[in-house]
């Protein structure tokens, strides 16, 4: 027998002990009164929030809107252009317009979000969101150089987004 085969039916039966085994998680535990999750909001210019308790966190990921709470799995996200709905304590909740980014849940109850701009929603102003989403419009449907068009195919998406954010 060769010794890829010896090693390979040793490892089969060789049983783990549970002191190697990670914890088996799965879905988010309901998050008590006291659970809280430690939130960072970075930009490459500020942090908006530096390792904040708060209650729940609110992301549009690419693979869909996901709630974050307290002892949430552990996953990392990209982050599609759209609104994060963060939850405090008693303060109600806020809420900021990100053109995309990436989101890290570490086990110990702990969000990092990263992206490269974030303004509060209540900064947009419906009428210039829509002006600007008219400008778009025109260029994407064939007003200016190629590189304009694919320019403004990206600007139309963001701006469909946030419209769709403001009413």
């Amino acid at each position: 027998m060769n010794s890829f085969r010896a090693a390979s039916r040793i490892a089969l039966r060789a049983k783990p002990t549970g002191a190697l085994l990670a914890p088996r998680r799965n879905y988010a535990e309901a998050a008590g009164p006291a659970d809280k999750i430690r939130l960072s909001l970075t930009l490459p210019h500020q942090s908006i929030y530096k390792t904040s308790d708060v209650i729940q966190v609110n992301i549009p990921a690419e693979s869909g809107d996901m709630g974050i709470l307290a002892n949430h799995v552990p996953s990392i996200e990209q982050l599609r252009p759209g609104v994060i709905d963060i939850i405090e304590e008693g303060a109600g909740s806020k809420q900021f317009f990100l053109s995309g980014g990436f989101a890290v849940v570490q086990p110990d109850s702990q969000l990092s979000i990263n992206a490269v701009e974030a303004f509060p929603l209540e900064d947009f102003s419906p009428e210039a969101v829509r002006a600007q989403l008219a400008e778009a419009q025109r260029i994407a449907n064939g007003s200016g150089t190629e590189q304009d068009i694919v320019e403004a195919k990206i600007e139309l998406e963001v701006l469909e987004t946030l419209q769709a954010a403001l009413k």
